[in-house]
């Protein structure tokens, strides 16, 4: 999209319990992309709604704003706050909003957007602490609890609290390309992608004591994605067996070694796509798939099209 178009309107719906944090996280970085995105705050009667901490916050909007809302996000709510009355009033809101809108949520926001029947069949996910009550409540809703965000079809969800600033980048990345959503990053502060999952910030924030970590050889690797590295490498260079690397790697990031070399050499990739005029299969040789045919296999495996069509994509975004 060129700077003379105009800004997408992006409206976030404001509920009953909302978390400050996460009620911010779209104005701070949908709002750092050079006016790409008009950002709006409603609530579902136009009236203040109580958070999640000891204050009220006011918003500028009723529910009208989500008639002319390009995207929308539901904030998390507390968990406590999701009543039969919230989720009715949100549905409520919901309706007014055009068809071709995006969805999106942040946390907990997907119990809004699953009662409201708009996950119904789709894939999502939620707060991993919560992953059983939902699926309990949304059975016909294929919940993901080990990834930071979704994106299926018009609608996005995403995990607890900082994974709404993953799918916000996220967001910018597919509207407009990796270039400006890493400087998005950069002005925020915060890593432009994360790799792993959920179960990275489950079962082991940080390393045990005494225990060596996978960091530096994650580092090392990203720096040589044009080789043909193998667990062994990996382990050689981290000063471990492979059995221990392999599994440390899974405790610390939430993946295997070998999906997080494949993600990270679609993601160099995909940017080299953006950026360049590379032929495909030299941007292969470079990332360090064996052919341009590999490439194109795990390029349509993670975003579902070919490396074709993603550069034209992102060249009229232009």
């Amino acid at each position: 999209m060129s700077h003379a178009q105009r800004p997408e309107r992006v409206v976030v719906l404001a509920l009953d319990g909302v978390y400050p944090f996460e009620l911010g996280i779209p104005s701070r970085v949908l709002g750092a992309a050079d006016g790409r995105y008009e950002v709006l705050t409603c609530t579902v009667d136009g009236r203040p709604v109580r958070t999640a901490a000891d204050f009220t916050v006011t918003a500028a909007h009723g529910p009208e704003a989500l008639e002319t809302a390009g995207t929308v996000v539901i904030a998390a709510v507390t968990p406590s706050r999701i009543s039969a009355a919230l989720t009715d009033a949100a549905t409520a809101a919901l309706a007014r909003v055009p068809p071709t809108a995006r969805l999106l949520s942040i946390c907990t926001g997907a119990f809004v957007l699953a009662a409201a029947g708009l996950l119904d069949g789709r894939r999502a996910t939620t707060h991993w602490q919560l992953t059983d009550v939902f699926r309990r409540t949304f059975p016909q809703v294929t919940l993901d609890p080990d990834v930071l965000f979704v994106h299926d079809g018009r609608i996005l969800t995403s995990a607890g609290a900082a994974s709404g600033v993953d799918v916000c980048l996220h967001l910018i990345r597919e509207d407009h390309g990796s270039e400006l959503a890493n400087a998005v990053a950069r002005r925020c502060v915060v890593p432009p992608f994360r790799d792993g999952g959920q179960a990275q910030y489950i079962e082991q924030p940080v390393p045990r004591t005494g225990a060596a970590s996978t960091a530096a050889t994650r580092a090392w690797a990203l720096e040589r994605l044009g080789e043909p590295l193998t667990l062994a490498d990996l382990a050689a260079h981290a000063g471990m067996s492979p059995r221990t690397f392999a599994r440390r790697f899974d405790d610390e990031v939430g993946i295997s070694p070998g999906r997080w070399l494949i993600q990270q050499r679609v993601a160099r990739a995909r940017h080299l796509l953006e950026a360049s005029d590379l032929p495909v299969d030299r941007i292969a040789g470079q990332v360090g798939f064996a052919t341009g045919a590999s490439l194109r296999q795990h390029l349509h495996a993670s975003i579902g099209v070919s490396p074709g069509a993603y550069r034209r994509t992102f060249r009229a975004a232009r």
